[in-house]
């Protein structure tokens, strides 16, 4: 995982479905919902079924093979 690219956000957390619109891996929240509801977003290696799911500093996002860092800007 050397080349995960690192996306930094304001606060504490995100859910997944705002993450994966930050990051640009959708282009907007019905995007993210079907493909995470048909289980091709990875959180930490696992596949994760609810958009809502709240991310922090360190969570890896994989989809369609692009791995993704959170990272917090305090850091």
């Amino acid at each position: 995982m050397s080349n995960v690219e690192r996306i930094f956000i304001r606060d504490e957390s995100i859910r997944l479905g705002q993450f994966l619109k930050l990051a640009a891996l959708v282009e907007n929240g019905v995007h993210a919902r079907e493909l995470i509801q048909d289980g091709l977003v990875k959180v930490n290696g696992d596949i994760e079924e609810s958009r809502g799911k709240q991310l922090r500093h360190g969570d890896t996002v994989t989809l369609n093979g692009i791995t993704v860092e959170v990272a917090s800007e305090s850091k």
